[in-house]
């Protein structure tokens, strides 16, 4: 087996789960904006978002755990919960580690949705755009691919189109009131 198999593994799923962060949050406005008329709007489009949100979690779980397993640092499992406990770039890590805690925030609350006011579930699920620009900046200062030429342009592809998405967000939101009649 290659030595080097568990750090391909960190490196690939880190940016898996980056890019299912990304098309959760580009899905997401497309789903909370006039995008798609509420008449319209078929069950399967909340179901991908739910399904983007999920593998960006289940492919930042295998990230963490290829961390431990890879000899090239020494991460603890503090390392990958608690900011600043790494000494492997003590800040770069911390991005990731509150990026982690927003994305397991997220879901959690997607998951109980029903079962929470529409102001605390809104409130968390809001911080998927913290998530994601934490996540380009976790993978900007820590990531090993940070200076290849695909990184770069998937980063920025992936940079403007979030930062697209949320300007249409801003100003295509739906009311939040009904209309009167209604």
């Amino acid at each position: 087996m290659n030595p080097h198999v568990w750090w391909y593994v960190a490196r690939s799923s880190g940016v898996i789960s980056w890019l299912m962060i990304t098309a959760s949050v580009i899905w997401g406005v497309i789903l909370s904006t006039k995008a798609f008329p509420e008449q319209r709007r078929p069950a399967w489009l909340l179901d991908l978002h739910r399904w983007l949100g999920g593998l960006a979690v289940a492919f930042m779980l295998i990230h963490m755990g290829a961390l431990v397993l890879d000899g090239y640092t020494d991460f603890g499992l503090a390392d990958l919960l608690v900011p600043y406990a790494s000494e492997w770039r003590p800040g770069a890590v911390a991005l990731g580690v509150v990026a982690a805690w927003t994305l397991i925030a997220v879901e959690l609350t997607s998951l109980a949705m029903k079962r929470l006011p529409k102001k605390v579930w809104r409130g968390v699920h809001l911080t998927s755009y913290a998530t994601f620009w934490l996540t380009s900046l976790h993978a900007a200062f820590a990531g090993s691919d940070r200076s290849t030429f695909l990184y770069q342009i998937t980063a920025l592809a992936s940079i403007v189109a979030v930062a697209w998405a949320a300007m249409y967000r801003i100003t295509n939101r739906r009311s939040l009131t009904r209309p009167s009649g209604a």
